[in-house]
């Protein structure tokens, strides 16, 4: 490949290289985009600006431009009004898709004229949601990224070839950065400009491409399953995976698929890279990464991507083998003491999905009277099938029985929430805030709406009936079953959100419950309101049968 050093990607445009397809942008459109943004930011005065954009390309020319003018750039992880509140004191304007902001297009001024770009004066920072969820910014230099995007190409890009990198991640993040926009500018790879969210919308992209490469995260690849065109897609060069740990049940069949184990990628947004395996073998660190250890055995780093001279002090333990490689063995921050002991989160979760209830778990503590810990679980489909069929407080004490075998009664947890999925944020990760968070709410007393769809005035909703609801304690306690007067409410509550609907219930015709609805179902709930009759019908069905159906009678208010 024609590699540009990352600083010299505005010297000369090449009208011959490709940058994206779909819309076509070459390296010389994109230089002159770059240096009219660079005039315009100078006539501006802009010293330090916020850049937001959803297409990867335009990332690119935001990014470019902005160091051509000499503005320093901040990545926020997503435009939250706590997220632009945190950071607007630190910026004077912000770049993105959204309306009230300003946009690239805005920009037509006459292009400074191209120059190389100062590794050491070009700047970056991220934004990371840090281990405690307060939000954490993370200066780089240009020098750093150049460093990494180099390292990156002389691993793999032989392999890689004229790949077209394709993404699942976000590129305000360092991972999806470095993927999806440096390296394959530097390396005159094509790129697709956005990240493709579902396993269907990767094998759409990949099939436009004779080579491509997947820049993915562990929650997509773990959902790839048997409905794709796997002979099509094992033509994949390489897939990458990083932002969490990937389930060794999904590397083996994306192996098994593919005939390649994905290459994992182990880093963080302070650290750049550290490391890289594929399959089972232990982590090998990049080049230039220097490995050693705390008393504690906490993974420290000296890194080309770090500021020179710096040592990271990470919270992750390690056993370092004598050729250099290492394993992880849970994170040091992650120990809590509980009356003065010693306990590991990490060790307990592990314990926990051993068994074969659990698919995921994550512990936290719940600061209640006397503190003690809380289980969040995502259950397996035996699992669920134990909830269904023996109950909750059958299933938690059975899963305290297993756990005693692994520690003392003090750690045992004594709240336990069951969800559908964990809710990892942008960046893949659980701040420990937020599992605490959930352990303190309320168990759950209303549906997971995944889809509403209106047709001619009449509403189909897809609900997802979340295991830990509320109403299933006393309904029954060893046969949850959701009960029936939950389920008019639901029809009711739904119906008014979506349609103007009287207010006053006057009474219920019709009603039939026909098959029962339980822990972890997925249920359609269609709405029809009938105004000269004033009467919502309502209907819940699963796959294959109606489950209840009725109408709800209303008055408006006032009414005699």
């Amino acid at each position: 490949m024609n590699w540009i050093k990352l600083e010299h990607l505005l010297l000369k445009a090449q009208p011959e290289r490709a940058v994206t397809a779909d819309p076509v942008l070459n390296h010389a459109h994109l230089c002159e985009q770059a240096l009219s943004l660079a005039a315009g930011l100078q006539a501006q005065g802009a010293r330090r600006i916020a850049v937001h954009l959803e297409d990867a390309a335009e990332l690119a020319i935001a990014l470019l431009g902005a160091w051509r003018a000499g503005v320093s750039v901040l990545l926020p992880a997503d435009l939250q009004p706590q997220t632009r509140q945190r950071w607007s004191g630190e910026v004077d304007l912000w770049l993105t898709d959204q309306a009230d902001d300003v946009h690239l297009s805005d920009y037509r001024h006459a292009p400074l004229t191209a120059a190389a770009l100062d590794l050491d004066r070009c700047s970056l920072s991220l934004c990371t949601s840090g281990s405690s969820g307060e939000p954490k910014r993370i200066d780089k230099t240009l020098r750093q990224l150049a460093n990494e995007v180099e390292a990156l190409e002389q691993l793999w890009g032989a392999d890689l070839g004229e790949a077209c990198l394709i993404g699942s991640v976000a590129t305000q993040h360092i991972y999806g950065l470095l993927f999806r926009v440096l390296w394959p500018l530097c390396a005159g790879r094509s790129f697709v400009r956005k990240q493709l969210a579902f396993p269907e919308d990767l094998q759409r992209a990949s099939r436009e491409h004779p080579a491509f490469a997947w820049v993915a995260s562990p929650a997509l690849l773990k959902r790839m399953g048997d409905n794709l065109d796997w002979p099509a897609l094992s033509a994949v060069r390489r897939v990458f995976s990083s932002g969490g740990a990937l389930p060794a049940e999904a590397a083996l069949s994306l192996q098994q698929r593919l005939q390649q184990w994905p290459t994992e990628i182990l880093g963080s947004s302070e650290t750049g890279g550290i490391a890289w395996r594929q399959g089972n073998d232990l982590w090998q660190a990049f080049a230039g990464i220097e490995l050693s250890q705390d008393s504690d055995g906490a993974l420290l780093i000296a890194s080309p991507y770090l500021p020179p001279g710096h040592i990271e002090h990470t919270a992750d333990a390690a056993r370092i083998a004598a050729d250099g490689r290492f394993e992880l063995l849970g994170r040091l921050d992650r120990i809590v003491k509980l009356e003065e002991k010693r306990i590991s989160l990490p060790m307990l979760e592990q314990a926990l999905m051993a068994h074969e209830w659990v698919e995921q778990a994550r512990l936290g503590v719940v600061q209640e009277n006397r503190a003690s810990l809380g289980a969040l679980l995502v259950l397996s489909e035996s699992g669920l099938h134990a909830l269904r069929n023996q109950g909750r407080r059958t299933l938690t004490q059975e899963l305290r029985q297993h756990l005693s075998q692994h520690c003392e009664a003090l750690a045992l947890p004594r709240r336990w929430r069951l969800l559908r999925q964990l809710p990892f944020n942008t960046q893949g990760k659980l701040p420990q805030a937020d599992v605490e968070a959930l352990l303190l709410a309320p168990r759950p007393k209303a549906p997971q709406v995944l889809e509403q769809v209106e047709t001619d005035g009449e509403w189909s909703l897809q609900l997802a009936i979340p295991p830990d609801l509320a109403y299933f304690s006393g309904h029954f306690p060893q046969a949850p079953v959701l009960p029936g007067v939950v389920q008019v409410e639901w029809a009711l509550h739904l119906g008014q959100q979506l349609m103007s609907l009287p207010e006053k219930f006057a009474g219920m015709e019709v009603l039939k419950f026909q098959q029962l609805v339980r822990p972890g179902d997925e249920v359609q709930l269609h709405l029809r309101f009938d105004p000269v009759r004033s009467k919502l019908y309502f209907a819940y069905r699963n796959e294959t049968a109606t489950c209840s159906s009725g109408r709800i009678l209303l008055e408006a208010s006032g009414d005699a």
